[in-house]
């Protein structure tokens, strides 16, 4: 089984591997040039590493405030576990290991947001007890 550990910048190529493979094109350089910025906003990621260092999965956590809460709202805003490890518990411990994290941050409600496409997935959170509660919209800027 993979460890779960906070991920570091040294983590870009098998993060970008992963969020390729989610449908997010990333380029590891660029990955690496966002890294420190998005961790002083107070981000993080998760991974599962394997023995020899790869990854075999990664769970994406933003923490934000908003102001009709009373306490910061997190996010999994992207979640992936290899396909050859799926199955095995590893989405599970991200999952666990998120809630950890994000509670410990602070936060009072957990969302997880998943594209549309990934129905398998959605029906993954419900069983570990996730109800969708909206839907969300994007239009890109610039």
């Amino acid at each position: 089984m993979a460890t779960i550990r906070e991920a570091n910048e040294n983590d870009a190529p098998e993060l970008a591997r992963l969020l390729t493979a989610l449908g997010h094109a990333t380029d590891p350089r660029e990955l690496r040039d966002r890294w420190i910025p998005w961790r002083d906003e107070g981000n993080s990621a998760l991974v599962a590493a394997r023995a020899d260092g790869t990854l075999s999965g990664v769970a994406t956590l933003h923490r934000t405030w908003v102001l009709h809460r009373p306490r910061p709202v997190g996010r999994i805003t992207a979640l992936i576990v290899d396909e050859a490890d799926r199955g095995r518990g590893i989405g599970r411990a991200l999952v666990a290991g998120s809630e950890q994290w994000l509670t410990h941050a602070g936060c009072g409600l957990l969302e997880i947001t998943s594209n549309a496409r990934l129905v398998d997935a959605h029906e993954f959170y419900r069983h570990l007890g996730y109800e969708q509660t909206s839907a969300r919209f994007m239009k890109k800027l610039g």
